[in-house]
């Protein structure tokens, strides 16, 4: 029987006031006007109740349950969370984690109880308390272990309210079918002749469509076009829709702008005042190709003793955006820049990411400096921190420096070429150009930072830091946008140069502000759970690796090292980050699991994140309480713990939505790509290896791309083809050819489904298959970054593209998740 609510209106908010009566353990389910009664409410705080219980129910803080009652979710057996939908259909539900605990294993929710839920959405649901037979079976069908099974009772929130797709006519029916294939509903629209669109859409085109209310399963949901964004499957036209689908915006508000334009365009001599000056110190630069902006610098002192003084000096963004100011606003609300293949969504206006705050070669740049020095035995004997100015003699690409680090003949250095200059924010100077002695001193200099990194390096691996380093490949485009060329991007020494003493500013700076007493966001990577770790190990013995006890770190290493020379290692890599949990933002120090360090933050790149721009902040505070002679004459901006809180979680959230908007048009650049494949004459064959066979085909991993297919049986038309050997080859019935896992082959481009997002190989010479379905390979990404990025994880930010998985959901390798748990790397050396 419930009791009434003796606590006064003062006491406490209508809202506080009700849930903390809904949690009494004597508490039965009531009604409004009865709940109205028990918490004794005027006439004023009645009026409020309807409209708060309203906003609770879409909240998933209270449910409603038989008759009108209302509980707290747990009490009926509900509970909160978000779901994911896979192409098939079915669906996986996340329970909300309950206050300071652990989130809850996911959930399988079968496609019929999904109800009128979509991808993303907040979603309240019950747990279908099936017999365990029937939950074993469910299991199987939905792709892996399922403890707990649900049903969608009620949409709380939608993830989002438009969805872009191609636009269709069916007799005197028009529809869109979304883009997004996990999404199996096409949309009901009027004829678009009368959507005020303009132009007015065309069968074929891509629009963008405003979701109705949408209540019951049984009918397709309906909706309005409210944009047309050009023929389906152009660059531009996906490119809009990635833009619309993530929330995305190339473009600045105009107060933005306009403090943009007033910075002036170069550093002028009362900026650095107070300042330390080492513009004569040898300093360069190392990036990619391509790199658009230059957030990151290394110098080098030689010392008596053998000693060297190397400095890691990176972009001061916090001198030109200030706390509260319009452009500090929307680097907040954006949290991170974006990158997409072949363009940049950026955090900060051009102006500074590309201007002003860019360490451009032989340019006068405002920096914040960890200055290291190294023993002559590779030990660190001291560092130290200033706000700097610096001036770059150099910048290089990776492959220059690489070159630099191999090569003696000077007349071979010359040699090497510029990036292009329409892909690069600066080309610097051509190594021709150089003197003899400054190309020698530029060797050198290189030298010398590989000398103290390789050890560094070294030493970290031996303490149980995680080698996850693997080829990466970048995809390119032509003029027109279109996705023509992919380059395998090795993680060479040039790379692991610069991502070892990024990894040590972060490291230091972390360190420095807990000693100081200061809050700060910590990088922050949480302990696997042991459970996935024993389905990796069980999945792992499948392809032949034996592990032992995979939440002992060390052999967590030794494991790793088999898998560095499996001929499978990029999928086992894969598999491995995927048993792993993603890397976010925590206002605490919790330590770093993949790197193996107890303080860890993202220091180093502040022209793409905005987490790096806060820790700036909070270092002038450092600086300012140690004495430091270069501190900033502005007063350092001071943030509270729960400021701090709450900027941690946007920040990782920001981090997730673009992480899945790169993962998003990798995906679509690759349809792309393997589609113009198809389209040439002769196609062109790719190297493969046969990583697992199934009765209708096999799946295979392209060698020198990183990206998976499948080869139905159906695509060769040679002969009949079965499983035979314990399913370890496939056979053909005439002419006894034998596919076996691990064999590699030669393999051409099949089919290509836009739509479907699915792509099929055959077998170089097999002869073309007519007819016959397709049981498709889904393009899925190869990792999970937020990424936004975990081939461990990124301390420069993130700026090249990876390319993904091709599978299907139900047809995909032993073990395989519908969905990558780590975030990607976007740039060589700078992960983590």
């Amino acid at each position: 029987m419930n009791s009434p609510d003796k606590s006064g209106p003062a006491s406490a908010s209508l809202e506080d006031r009700l849930l903390e009566f809904l949690r009494r353990k004597d508490y039965s389910p009531l009604r409004v006007e009865d709940l109205a009664a028990a918490l004794h409410l005027d006439q004023r705080a009645v009026k409020k109740l309807r409209p708060l219980i309203h906003h609770l129910l879409n909240l998933g803080l209270i449910a409603k349950v038989k008759q009108d009652r209302f509980v707290i979710p747990h009490d009926a057996d509900l509970q909160t969370g978000s779901v994911k939908f896979r192409q098939s259909g079915v669906a996986l539900f996340f329970p909300d984690p309950p206050s300071g605990g652990r989130a809850e294993a996911p959930w399988h929710i079968p496609a019929d109880d999904t109800g009128t839920a979509m991808h993303g959405d907040r979603v309240l649901v019950r747990e279908n308390k099936r017999p365990r037979q029937w939950r074993s079976a469910a299991a199987a069908n939905h792709g892996g272990k399922a403890d707990k099974l649900g049903r969608v009772i009620r949409v709380l929130e939608r993830k989002h309210d438009t969805m872009s797709g191609s636009l269709r006519r069916d007799q005197q029916f028009w529809s869109v079918e979304p883009d997004d294939p996990r999404f199996v509903r096409t949309i009901l629209v009027a004829d678009p002749a009368g959507s005020g669109v303009f132009p007015p859409p065309k069968p074929g085109d891509k629009v963008l469509v405003r979701l109705a209310e949408w209540t019951q399963r049984h009918l397709n949901p309906t909706g309005e076009i409210i944009e047309n964004l050009g023929e389906t499957h152009t660059p531009s036209a996906e490119f809009k829709a990635i833009l619309y689908k993530f929330h995305l915006r190339p473009e600045f508000p105009e107060p933005v702008q306009a403090e943009a334009v007033a910075f002036p365009p170069e550093v002028r001599p009362r900026d650095r005042a107070g300042r330390e000056d080492i513009r004569d110190l040898n300093t360069i630069t190392i990036d990619p190709d391509d790199a658009k902006d230059f957030d990151d610098a290394l110098s080098l002192e030689r010392l008596p003793g053998g000693e060297l003084r190397i400095g890691i000096h990176i972009a001061d963004v916090s001198a030109y955006v200030r706390n509260g100011t319009a452009i500090d606003r929307e680097a907040r609300e954006r949290g991170n820049s974006t990158y997409l293949v072949g363009c940049v969504i950026p955090m900060l206006p051009h102006a500074l990411s590309n201007g002003l705050c860019s360490l451009v070669e032989a340019q006068d740049r405002l920096t914040k400096s960890v200055f290291v020095t190294f023993a002559a035995n590779g030990k660190i004997r001291a560092t130290r921190f200033a706000n700097t100015v610096i001036r770059s003699r150099k910048r290089l690409t990776y492959r220059q420096a690489y070159a630099l680090l191999k090569e003696n003949d000077l007349t071979v250095l010359r040699a090497l070429p510029l990036p292009p200059a329409h892909a690069t924010g600066s080309t610097g100077r051509a190594l021709a150009s150089l003197s003899d002695a400054e190309l020698i001193e530029l060797r050198e200099t290189v030298r010398a930072f590989w000398s103290m990194a390789e050890p560094m390096r070294r030493a970290r691996m031996q303490k149980g830091s995680l080698d996850f380093d693997f080829p990466e490949v970048k995809i390119f485009t032509d003029e027109h946008g279109y996705a023509d060329r992919l380059e395998l991007i090795e993680n060479d020494e040039s790379h692991q140069l610069v991502e070892e003493f990024m990894l040590l500013a972060n490291e230091v700076v972390a360190r420095a502000l807990f000693e100081a007493g200061l809050p700060y966001l910590s990088r922050v990577h949480d302990q696997p759970d042991p459970e996935r770790l024993v389905e990796l190990r069980d999945l792992l013995a499948t392809f032949g690796v034996d592990a032992g006890d995979l939440t002992n770190r060390q052999e967590i290493v030794r494991v790793l090292a088999k898998i560095k020379v499996h001929p499978q290692g990029h999928t086992l890599k894969t598999q491995f980050l995927r048993s792993l949990k993603q890397a976010c933002y925590r206002a605490s120090v919790d330590g770093h699991y993949g790197l193996f360090k107890k303080f860890y933050t993202h220091f180093t790149s502040p022209i793409r994140r905005y987490s790096d721009l806060v820790v700036h902040r909070i270092f002038d505070n450092y600086l300012e309480r140690t004495g430091a002679d270069t501190a900033t004459h502005s007063t350092p901006v001071r943030y509270s713990q729960g400021e701090l809180d709450t900027l941690a979680r946007h920040l990782s959230l920001t981090e997730q939505n673009s992480t899945e908007a790169e993962r998003e048009t990798v995906k679509l650049k690759l349809l792309e790509y393997f589609e113009r494949e198809a389209d040439r004459t002769p196609r062109r064959q790719f190297p493969a290896l046969i990583t697992d066979i199934r009765s209708h085909g096999f799946f295979i991993e392209l060698r020198g791309s990183n990206a998976y297919g499948f080869v139905p049986f159906s695509s060769m038309a040679d002969d009949l083809y079965s499983l035979s050997g314990e399913g370890r080859e496939a056979v053909g019935r005439r002419t006894k050819r034998k596919f076996t896992l691990g064999q590699e082959i030669q393999v051409e481009v099949y089919r290509v489904d836009r739509f479907k997002r699915q792509i099929d190989f055959r077998v170089a010479g097999s002869g073309a298959a007519s007819g016959g379905g397709s049981v498709g390979s889904e393009i899925t990404p190869a990792m999970a970054s937020h990424h936004k990025k975990m081939r461990q994880d990124h301390p420069r930010g993130p700026r090249q593209n990876s390319v993904p998985r091709h599978r299907s959901d139900a047809n995909r390798p032993p073990g395989f998740a519908p969905d990558s748990r780590q975030p990607k790397s976007r740039n060589r050396g700078r992960r983590r």
